[in-house]
């Protein structure tokens, strides 16, 4: 006997749920895991403060205490899951800040690499830096730029490098404290806008 078919109920799309792909529920495990393995190379110190499940805390600490691969490995698959119940915006946000500043103070050692090696090339620079940090001591910078010019004159193996070197190291807090100035400018800006 042959049975009849009765064709579908017509749904209503709006009701109609659709469930997410496995390709996609994967994607997101993936990007929990790596979010995870972002967090365990973050300083101690800046996780105290995250808000997360404590579950999550201590197998973070617990992977910090392993010492294998292999249990390092199945430690971070274990965080990828214990990733599924925490809030991921304020640990993305930590994380991105965290690299943020890695990125900035990269920067500032390129610009002092960068301002150093225009200094001890021209005497323009100079006019440059003092109209762009006044107070700094001329007299100084005058003189570690003179024993930089001196140290690069000579032969490649008469070369210490010394001149090089406190040049720099005089140079760098100069553009770290203009680089954190700009930052809390920036701050301010914000703020006075979001009012």
């Amino acid at each position: 006997m042959r049975q009849r078919h009765s064709p579908p109920p017509e749904a209503d799309a709006n009701l109609l749920y659709e469930r997410p792909s496995k390709t996609r529920l994967k994607q997101q495990a993936h990007d929990l895991q790596a979010l995870g393995e972002a967090l365990v190379e973050l300083p101690p110190k800046r996780l105290v403060d995250l808000p997360m499940p404590d579950s999550l805390r201590d197998a973070i600490a617990e992977f910090h205490r392993t010492r294998s691969f292999e249990g390092k490995r199945r430690q971070l698959q274990y965080i990828g899951k214990q990733m599924r119940f925490a809030d991921e915006a304020p640990l993305r946000a930590a994380v991105d800040a965290f690299k943020l500043g890695s990125a900035k103070d990269t920067l500032t050692l390129h610009e002092t690499e960068r301002w150093r090696d225009e200094l001890v090339a021209n005497d323009e620079a100079l006019t440059r830096w003092v109209a762009e940090f006044p107070s700094s001591d001329m007299q100084r910078l005058r003189s570690l730029v003179r024993a930089a010019r001196k140290d690069a004159a000579a032969a490649p193996e008469q070369r210490n490098g010394r001149g090089y070197r406190e040049l720099f190291q005089f140079i760098k807090p100069w553009l770290t404290d203009a680089a954190g100035q700009a930052d809390r400018n920036e701050a301010f800006l914000d703020d006075t806008d979001d009012a």
